[in-house]
This record gives structure tokens, C-alpha cells and sequence, in this order.
């Protein structure tokens, strides 16, 4: 068993011994935590999960719609990338321009309702191919505001200037390693309130040099154990692995400080059937040795091989 599927099948049974009954501002409910702390070494492996199966491509995909700033989801449907549309649907439903049937609060009735569900199904097919389709309709419904990839690539200014923390970053790496701020926030408090669809997550990382090696850690406040944590650490285990290698370094540790780490209670019988599975050898990642920038990579140019794992698990998106 790899270390790094062993500190998070450790998560799990944490939350599951320790963690309190909340209610949450989905109306899921969760069993909670507060404060949690996980490292992974990534020279022993690329941080896939083997006890259920990863899609590498939507991290990937993902990672590289922050990296380039976008905030449409159009990029990802271009990439069959669909892990933020009901966020951009919502704001459809819930617009003036939006004249079917009631879709309040789909993603929970869409699990204990057959009919209602092909009804979402549906009008959310409709929906992602007028996104690809219709500029219009694209601009103002697949956009999702001021989220991660605004706030990495062009932060606002109270001057009205913009800032492009990941590039800044990243030439400061190159510049003065020993820096203690290398430092990317997403958390943009005049944001919050009203310019994002959601508010980031993962809101804070830094990055840290030593012995030639590039490590990582993120704050994250609000870590949905089952869905988004596996997601979670292979982005950012991915993003350390691109910033190591357009700075001439190698990847060391990422290390995931959690606020709120939670298990939905609709996930909990998952989470006991990923518990019950042995894990498998890690993956390893090939990058594209021929693009030099994080801002040059494709998704072609991120790859993973021997990767093993056992099948997928479903679970429900709390929205």
C-alpha cells in the first residue's frame, strides 16, 4: 500500500471516528471536521487514487482552464470536462430567461425523483449544447465570475491594475528560491459576496524550495472528502510537478492543510466501499519535456502512466 492512498484512507476513517453531524448550505448534511493536515511525497508516485478510479483528463483539463485564466465553462466543455456545470446551470434556471419547468434545488431532487431526473438530464443536455453552440447565451451563462482562474491570473487592483500572481510566482522561484513568498490566494474578499458562482475552496497555496526540490502546500477551507479531496491533491501535486519543471527543479512534498474537511451524508456508503478496497501501486506522470512553460501545456502534453485503479464510485454533487 503507497503512503500517500494510506494518508487519505487515514482522512476518511479521521472523519468518520471524530467528525460531527452539521447541516450545510447545501441541505445535504455532512459529518465534519476542523483542521487536518496531509502530506504526500511525490517522488513515490504521481497522488492518483487507486481504491477508486480518477479521471486524470478533468483534473488536467481543470488545472489547465485556471492556468490560463478562464472563468467559461465553455473551455471544458470543448474538453468533455462537465464537473462545473450545474454551477453555471443554476445561474440559468434561476434567470429571467429560463422559462421551463422548476428546476429548485435539482441536484436533490434529481436523486430520489426518476421522472424529475430525466427532466434535469434533459434540460442540462440543452443547456451544455447552447453553451458550445451560441456565443451570446455562452457569455452570459457559462460564465462563472471572478473565480480561480481570475484571481491567479489577473487579480483587480483597488488602483484598477491587475496582477498575475502564478506568473509572478513563478519568475520569483526562478529569481530568489529561498523567497517565503511564493504565495498564490484565490480568496478575494470584495469578490466573495457577489462575483462568484462559488466561492474558491482552495483558497490559498505556497510554494517552497529546498535541496532542489519544489514543494506545495494548499489551505483549503472547505474540503468535500469523497468528491473533491482526490480531485484536490492530484491537481495540485499536477500544478507542482509543471511549476518544478519550467523552473529547473524537482517535485518534493505537497502538503494539504484542510479547514472544514467533510463527508456528505449521501456519501457515506461510498466512502465505507473505498475503505474496503486494497490499494494498488501509485501512477507516474510524464510531462511534455518539449514545452518549457506552465502556460505552453495542452492536455495531451500531461500524461499518466500505469494507472490501475479500481472502478469509479458514484456519488452525488451537493450544489
Amino acid at each position: 500500500m503507497s503512503k500517500s492512498e494510506q494518508t487519505y484512507l487515514g482522512l476518511i476513517k479521521h472523519v468518520i471516528e471524530n467528525g460531527t453531524k452539521k447541516e450545510d448550505r447545501t441541505g445535504t448534511g455532512t459529518i465534519s471536521t476542523f483542521g487536518y493536515q496531509m502530506r504526500f511525497d511525490l517522488s513515490e508516485g504521481f497522488p492518483l487514487l487507486t481504491t477508486k478510479r480518477v479521471p486524470f483528463r478533468l483534473i488536467a483539463s481543470e488545472l489547465i482552464w485556471f492556468i490560463q485564466g478562464y472563468t467559461n465553462i465553455r473551455f471544458l466543455l470543448q474538453h468533455n470536462n462537465n464537473i462545473w456545470n450545474e454551477w453555471a446551470f443554476k445561474r440559468w434556471v434561476e434567470s429571467p430567461s429560463y422559462t421551463g419547468p422548476d428546476m429548485t434545488d435539482f441536484g436533490l431532487r434529481s436523486q430520489s425523483d426518476a421522472a424529475f431526473a430525466s427532466v434535469y438530464e434533459e434540460k442540462m443536455e440543452t443547456f451544455k449544447q447552447r453553451i458550445l453552440s451560441d456565443d451570446p447565451f455562452a457569455a452570459e451563462f457559462g460564465e462563472l465570475g471572478n473565480v480561480y482562474g481570475k484571481q491567479w491570473r489577473e487579480w483587480k487592483t483597488s488602483q484598477g491594475d491587475t496582477i498575475d500572481q502564478l506568473k509572478d510566482v513563478i519568475d520569483a522561484i526562478k529569481r530568489n528560491p529561498e523567497s517565503r513568498r511564493h504565495i498564490v490566494t484565490a480568496w478575494n474578499p470584495e469578490d466573495v459576496p457577489s462575483n462568484m458562482a462559488l466561492p474558491p475552496c482552495h483558497t490559498m497555496f505556497q510554494f517552497y524550495v529546498a535541496d532542489g526540490k519544489l514543494s506545495c502546500q494548499l489551505y483549503q477551507r472547505s474540503a468535500d472528502i469523497f468528491l473533491g479531496i482526490p480531485f484536490n491533491i492530484a491537481s495540485y501535486a499536477l500544478l507542482t510537478h509543471m511549476v518544478a519543471h519550467e523552473c529547473g527543479l524537482e517535485a518534493g512534498d505537497f502538503v494539504h492543510t484542510l479547514g472544514d474537511a467533510h463527508i456528505y451524508t449521501n456519501h457515506l456508503e461510498q466512502v465505507q466501499t473505498q475503505l474496503s478496497r486494497e490499494p494498488r501501486s501509485l501512477p507516474s506522470l510524464k510531462l511534455n519535456a518539449d514545452k518549457k512553460s506552465v502556460f505552453d501545456f495542452e492536455v495531451a502534453d500531461l500524461v499518466i502512466e500505469r494507472y490501475e485503479p479500481h472502478p469509479a464510485i458514484k456519488g452525488p454533487v451537493a450544489v
